[in-house]
């Protein structure tokens, strides 16, 4: 893969890792549960991405990386969120 598209996967894990909520003092139950979220919604994004990069050429490609980081972190959100 170019810098470029590895750029865009990581930007895009980033961006989506960085909108969890801060977390609170709550039981330690929670705090897994929450860490659950995120490790779904970073992983939906990341195999996203790898699998997005297979598809087309060019900006196309590139676009199609965003879709699936996208797609990935929003299906790996609903997957591992209650």
């Amino acid at each position: 893969m170019s810098k470029r598209t590895v750029t865009v996967t990581l930007a895009g894990c980033l961006a989506l890792s960085a909108c969890q909520s801060a977390p609170t003092s709550q039981a330690v139950v929670d705090r897994n549960a929450e860490f659950g979220c995120v490790a779904g919604t970073v992983g939906g994004a990341i195999v996203g991405g790898l699998i997005g990069s297979t598809i087309g050429s060019g900006t196309g490609q590139i676009a199609a990386i965003g879709g699936g980081i996208g797609l990935g972190g929003l299906l790996g959100n609903r997957l591992t969120c209650a």
